[in-house]
């Protein structure tokens, strides 16, 4: 028998340390770096089995040897799916619903003198060894760049894992099951925070970390194994908190699952988030049902649930107001195809981050109104509270980051106007004049074009279009008046104004930059500017002049002398050759730039230079950030007038701003660099950029 085990053995290292060489002289480093997860899976297998196999032997109950050999079937049976049946999906739901399970058994099930044991002592080291392989396999993964971040909230492993766990605390009493459940529940939350990026993520780790650590299962009624429980907390907080720091991406691809999701699970989701803050609440009262100062505790208990429950208020209604904004982005991205960058795009066209920017203020409010009754009613003895607390924290910061990172991110709205008047001939006295036949084709095809590229422009961006106006025959300065005063007065359906606006032109211009019109007239930079200020005011927004015309230097020079006001003018310089450029493919080379990730188009090798200038305070410029009428609007839209009140000190807490001194150097320093160093390719955050050669 012995001969027979030391050959088996033998025989498996061989094996094993063949492949190992095979594999090592054919893949990658990766290939090596993966066999660490191998060892850690067979050291965690180890561990639990040792572990059952020392508490049926400690113990004598027979319970523990029936779920050892139960155990050993489940192996046995996942495996023949593996690697016979090629059922690797099930075979691996099996095998992570039993390591749970069993994780689960060891951690809740514990002896009373387990030190004495040795095969304990053993079983405790292979499951922290287990742990640390798992941790060290998992960062070496993410330092070589062989994981592959997937825009998902948890995994089916994760998932099972907690499954297997949950059903092992049903050998508990019945509240300390439900205790333990519950805990699984924040601790799903904790993940998703951690991999969605949430501003609160750390926060929500550690204070979880704090409770489950030192409070938690000392007010259970049974031993828990700490080693255990180390592995199991362990094995499934080390992706997302390596996630956190290693993950590349985007908002919206990590948000993609609850933001593709449809609008009735969105909706219905809102139901048990209700069904968890009213069991808060429930459980937060039971903290004075005996105080001997009843008279004094319950009063001030009441003021406080008052406050909280009007905050919460606010707080179900900004995420309800969230989602029907949302379904108006999915069934207008649906229209456009199955791009999911598309989604943002439209999101940031909707005004959606300056939602965000007011809810995320709003949220913060309820997230310390929520605190402050924890923290009133706290219950060290109850292991559903803290469980319940940690749920409940967890859940609104995931809504606190969604709509942070959303309003951080997310563009502003923009609208545009263009303007294409086809004349290459101006008289003396400024008078545009029609072209001789023979040229009317030719110029009227490369007019369409431009139309079309500036239409092409204004979708892929999403850019609300005010129209594009075309005239053979000159506008006169009253006429472009009356449209330009109109479009500057554009406003978004949530009633601020935009925040960025383009006006496209083409056509006969002057030396001085000014714009030839119809009648003798001309449009200077000094009265667009004129207009710009009485239609802006005092709000942040910006305007952004795009000339494909022969003369837009002057104005690209004239613009970085303005102050006060955040304007840009993008022009370009046509080169004198043999076959000089014409009007029009300035227009179609910027587009082209900025439509078309994958465009060739090269400004420094061009017969068409290009220039931009901004005025001097265009660094200073921001999105718009909500004001005193956006908040009166936003409210009266959303909320009931019982809660004026508190949405107004929420925004007011929200807009301090006790940094000023740096931002304010800051700014100073921005504005010195783009002045004096300005780069070739300015970004103006609304998906197109500015160039010059």
């Amino acid at each position: 028998m012995l001969r027979f085990l030391q050959y088996c053995t033998s025989h498996c290292v061989h094996a094993a340390m063949t492949r190992l060489e095979e594999v090592n002289g054919e893949a990658s480093m990766w290939s090596s770096v993966r066999w660490l997860g191998y060892l850690a899976g067979v050291n965690l297998l180890l561990g639990l089995c040792l572990g059952l196999y020392a508490r049926w032997e400690d113990t004598a109950v027979s319970a523990f040897l029936v779920v050892f050999v139960l155990a050993l079937v489940v192996l046995a049976a996942a495996c023949v799916l593996y690697y016979f049946f090629a059922l690797e999906r099930l075979s691996l739901a099996l095998l992570h619903l039993l390591l749970g399970f069993l994780l689960g058994l060891l951690s809740l099930l514990n002896p009373r003198d387990p030190d004495a044991n040795v095969k304990e002592r053993a079983a405790n080291y292979l499951l922290l060894a287990s742990v640390a392989l798992r941790t060290l396999w998992a960062l070496l993964e993410r330092l070589l760049g062989c994981a592959r971040y997937r825009p998902a909230f948890l995994t089916s492993a994760e998932r099972l894992e907690l499954v297997g766990f949950s059903a092992a605390s049903t050998a508990l009493l019945v509240g300390e099951s439900l205790s333990v459940m519950a805990l699984l529940v924040a601790l799903a939350a904790v993940m998703i925070a951690l991999r969605t990026k949430a501003l609160l993520a750390p926060v929500n780790l550690v204070c979880f970390a704090a409770v489950t650590g030192d409070l938690f299962f000392k007010s259970l009624s049974v031993g828990t194994n700490p080693f255990a429980l180390a592995c199991f907390f362990g094995q499934l907080l080390c992706d997302p908190l390596l996630d956190f720091y290693f993950s590349g991406l985007s908002v919206t691809e990590r948000w993609r699952s609850f933001l593709v999701s449809a609008a009735w699970r969105r909706r219905l989701s809102l139901l048990p988030l209700l069904g968890v803050e009213a069991a808060f609440v429930a459980l937060a009262a039971r903290r004075f049902a005996h105080s001997e100062r009843w008279y004094l505790a319950i009063p001030g208990f009441v003021a406080c649930a008052l406050f909280w429950a009007i905050c919460h208020v606010v707080f179900v209604v900004t995420v309800w107001g969230f989602h029907t904004k949302l379904s108006d982005c999915q069934r207008l991205s649906w229209t456009q195809g199955p791009d999911h960058s598309c989604l943002e795009k439209i999101m940031a066209s909707k005004g959606m981050r300056h939602f965000c920017l007011i809810s995320v203020r709003l949220v913060t409010f309820a997230l310390v109104s929520t605190a402050a009754v924890a923290a009133v009613s706290w219950q060290e003895s109850s292991g559903i509270f803290m469980s319940t607390v940690l749920l409940v924290l967890t859940l609104e910061s995931l809504f606190h980051g969604l709509f942070y990172e959303l309003g951080k991110s997310l563009g502003g709205t923009c609208v545009g106007y263009a303007v294409v008047i086809p004349t290459n001939f101006c008289s003396p006295d400024g008078q545009p004049l029609l072209l001789p036949p023979d040229q009317v084709s030719q110029l009227n095809e490369r007019s369409t074009g431009m139309l079309r590229a500036v239409q092409r422009f204004f979708a892929c961006h999403l850019i609300e279009s005010f129209g594009c106006d075309y005239s053979t025959s000159g506008v006169t300065l009253e006429a472009l008046q009356a449209k330009i005063k109109s479009f500057l007065d554009l406003r978004t359906a949530d009633g601020p104004r935009h925040d960025t606006y383009v006006i496209f032109y083409s056509g006969h211009s002057h030396r001085s930059g000014e714009w030839a019109l119809a009648g003798g007239d001309a449009l200077g930079l000094d009265q667009l500017l004129d207009w710009w200020r009485e239609k802006n005011g005092s709000f942040c927004s910006r305007l952004i002049v795009v000339l494909d015309c022969e003369n837009s230097l002057p104005w690209v020079k004239e613009v970085r002398r303005v102050e006060g006001a955040y304007v840009a003018v993008q022009g370009a310089t046509l080169a004198r050759a043999p076959d000089p450029p014409q009007l029009g493919d300035f227009t179609e080379l910027w587009v082209d730039y900025n439509c078309n990730p994958g465009s060739s188009v090269r400004w420094t090798e061009r017969a068409v230079s290009a220039a931009y200038g901004v005025s001097k305070h265009w660094s200073d410029y921001s999105l718009h950030l909500p004001t005193g009428s956006d908040i009166t609007n936003h409210w009266s839209a959303y909320f009931p007038r019982l809660t004026y009140p508190v949405v107004q000190l929420a925004l007011w807490c929200g807009g301090l701003n006790l940094l000023w001194v740096c931002s304010s150097c800051l700014r100073y320093l921005r504005r010195i660099k783009l002045n004096w160093f300005p780069p070739a390719v300015l970004d103006t955050e609304q998906g197109f950029k500015l160039v010059r050669s």
